[in-house]
């Protein structure tokens, strides 16, 4: 039983696991966040736009069936600003990242030599010459 406990601390205590969990309840509470932005602050100004249209009492009825399709409205919207919220952080991510993994360029080796070397090379074989 203890090698059980422990295989399970061991992997409860990676670091992916542990990521997972931080996004998980950051993710939580930032979708609270972005449906309050919808619920209290754009679908009221968009139903006021659209001649006082409350999405929430959006309904049909079929039989005794009542189909609610504003609040299914109300929440793809929200659905959509959490994804383009999220390609965004992603986006900047990747960015930081592509620049922090660039390598600068190695400088290109000259194709024939400069001056000074020439004029060390010449030196070099006078010397090797008055040996």
């Amino acid at each position: 039983m203890s090698k059980f406990l422990n295989e399970f601390k061991d992997f409860a205590m990676r670091g992916n696991v542990l990521d997972l969990a931080v996004g998980v309840i950051i993710g939580g509470a930032f979708g609270k966040i972005v449906s309050s932005v919808v619920d209290d602050i754009l679908m009221p100004l968009v139903g006021m736009a659209l001649g006082g249209l409350d999405f929430k009492n959006l309904s049909f009825e079929i039989g005794k069936a009542k189909v609610m399709y504003g609040n299914f409205i109300q929440n793809v919207i929200d659905f959509l600003i959490v994804a383009f919220c999220i390609f965004l952080i992603v986006k900047g991510i990747n960015s930081l990242t592509k620049k922090k993994n660039e390598e600068p360029a190695a400088p290109e080796a000259p194709t024939e030599p400069s001056n000074e070397e020439k004029l060390l090379s010449e030196i070099r074989d006078l010397l090797k010459m008055k040996q």
